[in-house]
């Protein structure tokens, strides 16, 4: 989604926009209500009032609490990455938000390397394309946990792509990630982007952008030098020539133009989709850029994200991988946390 500006705290010695302060005193209200529900939810779910499902398996949840993008789904990619080396069998499961129902009505969904994206989700399709392991979508992620190790029972543990705030699945380990957004103003939508109140605890901290708001550990991340395109072909993006035009659908799509200029390129046009955009929005676009270069064949550029729903209508379109490496303290107090939850699983196993 993307985030109203009113959203953001000021900048220092700089006042609010009057439009921006009028929004808050008419949501604030709104913001103190969702805080009330919030914690009545919250403590629902501690007094056992409502039921926690648990996995057999641990189970390791990347989230926010911030509306909108903040980096987890290449948190997740690295994650999985990384459990693969200590030799464990990762899955995913994932809302897989934003698809649609298939066409007899079924929610619960494996992610297949030709499965239609609008019936999976953008961020599950590119989990899968990217790693390789088995993902799952559904509204309820414990249904799309018990299909996926009913389907793959070589799994050992899940890594659930967002998820934070649904309680409704027991978790082992909780990371939370942050971009460039921080906590924005502090507010609990809809007058701020906070999903539920900050701080809260969660076992590890995460910042994925280039101004980390505050302690944690900071992930490092760049555009690879290479562009792919629907062939899988690379080129390398120093070679390319003529006009260059960038487009996103991403939370935040500015990111990915700003890390295109950072590589050197000059970019004649870019153009933000919203996040999560439907691929009719893609042929949309395509169609009036194709209006607008009719004499001057252009390269388009786009996130991977995009490149599923772009590459339908531009098969030409480049994707720009995005590098992104966790820091290894992070990556050591997460195996502290991972051994601890395994012998922790072990115990109970042996006590029933």
């Amino acid at each position: 989604m993307r985030a109203p500006a009113f959203w953001q705290a000021p900048l220092p010695g700089q006042p609010r926009p009057w439009l921006g302060r009028c929004a808050l005193l008419t949501l604030w209200p709104l913001s103190l209500l969702m805080r009330l529900l919030v914690r009545l939810r919250q403590g629902l779910y501690l007094s056992g009032m409502f039921k926690r499902h648990a996995a057999p398996v641990l189970v390791i949840v990347v989230g926010n609490v911030v509306a909108g993008g903040g980096g987890k789904t290449p948190t997740v990619i690295a994650l999985v990455e990384h459990l693969r080396a200590r030799g464990l069998k990762p899955g995913v499961i994932s809302r897989g938000y934003g698809r649609r129902k298939s066409a007899r009505g079924e929610d619960c969904r494996e992610v297949r390397p030709d499965s239609p994206v609008d019936q999976v989700g953008d961020e599950p399709a590119l989990i899968r394309r990217r790693t390789g392991v088995p993902v799952f979508v559904a509204r309820q992620r414990i249904e799309a946990a018990r299909a996926l190790l009913a389907a793959h029972p070589e799994v050992n543990i899940l890594v659930s792509d967002d998820g934070l705030q649904h309680l409704a699945l027991a978790r082992d380990i909780e990371v939370c990630v942050f971009g460039d957004r921080g906590l924005g103003n502090g507010l609990l939508l809809p007058a701020g982007p906070l999903r539920e109140p900050w701080p809260r605890y969660v076992d590890l901290v995460l910042h994925t952008g280039q101004r980390p708001a505050f302690t944690g550990h900071a992930a490092r991340r760049a555009l690879a030098s290479t562009g792919v395109d629907a062939n899988g072909r690379g080129i390398a993006l120093d070679k390319l020539q003529g006009p260059l035009v960038a487009v996103a659908g991403t939370a935040q799509p500015q990111a990915f133009f700003d890390m295109l200029r950072d590589r050197g390129l000059t970019l004649a046009r870019v153009d933000a989709l919203p996040d999560h955009a439907d691929p009719s929005d893609y042929a949309h676009w395509h169609a009036e850029l194709q209006q607008e270069f009719a004499t001057n064949p252009v390269t388009v550029l786009c996130t991977e994200k995009d490149a599923f729903k772009l590459w339908t209508v531009c098969p030409g379109a480049l994707a720009v991988p995005l590098v992104f490496e966790l820091p290894q303290a992070f990556l050591d107090e997460f195996d502290r946390l991972l051994h601890a939850a395994f012998a922790a699983h072990l115990s109970s196993a042996y006590t029933h």
